[in-house]
């Protein structure tokens, strides 16, 4: 039987240390360009639940991926109304519909969205020793914003899980700290 050599086990050795990089690579996810601020024109930025409106100028990142789900994937929760008026935008991608604030429903980041292979499943979301079960209804777009149809909001951070009023109840945070919270969740 042969044996490898000095030359073939380093060889051997990075060929392992590439695969390994690239695996390490493809979990983690950057951004993918930026958009440019423009200034929405008067009152089209609805700034419910003390929404950003976009910055003239500014760039904000955009992104195609999000983060690897696991059993406790890390997300930042926000606050979103999905009802007719509210900073949601327009009616859910999912099913083309508007949703009470009293049903705990969510948005998720562009790559957690999945192009809507998550929609309409259930997640739980967890925090503050609690967990509650929310429906997928919409995307919380990480590629576009600042425009009309974003109703004149940055886009999404990749972390995002975006969550109506219902949601936050649940969880049993109060009021006046509504806006940003450090959550897991995970597919039900």
């Amino acid at each position: 039987m042969k044996t490898f050599t000095l030359g073939a086990s380093l060889l051997l050795l990075v060929i392992v240390l590439v695969t390994y990089c690239q695996e390490v690579e493809a979990q983690v996810c950057r951004p993918s360009g930026n958009i440019r601020g423009s200034k929405p024109p008067p009152g089209e930025c609805n700034q419910e639940n003390d929404s950003d409106c976009c910055v003239e100028g500014k760039l904000y990142p955009v992104y195609r991926c999000s983060p690897t789900v696991s059993g406790n994937t890390k997300a930042i929760l926000t606050l979103n109304s999905f009802q007719a008026g509210g900073d949601g935008g327009g009616p859910s991608e999912c099913d083309n519909q508007y949703h009470s604030d009293d049903t705990p429903v969510v948005a998720l980041s562009t790559g957690w969205y999945g192009k809507g292979r998550r929609c309409l499943n259930d997640i739980i979301i967890s925090a503050n020793g609690k967990s509650v079960r929310a429906k997928v209804v919409d995307e919380c777009d990480s590629t576009m914003g600042c425009d009309g149809e974003h109703d004149y909001q940055p886009p999404c951070n990749n972390n995002i899980v975006d969550a109506s009023k219902a949601v936050w109840e649940a969880l049993g945070v109060p009021h006046e700290q509504w806006g940003e919270l450090d959550i897991t969740w995970s597919d039900a």
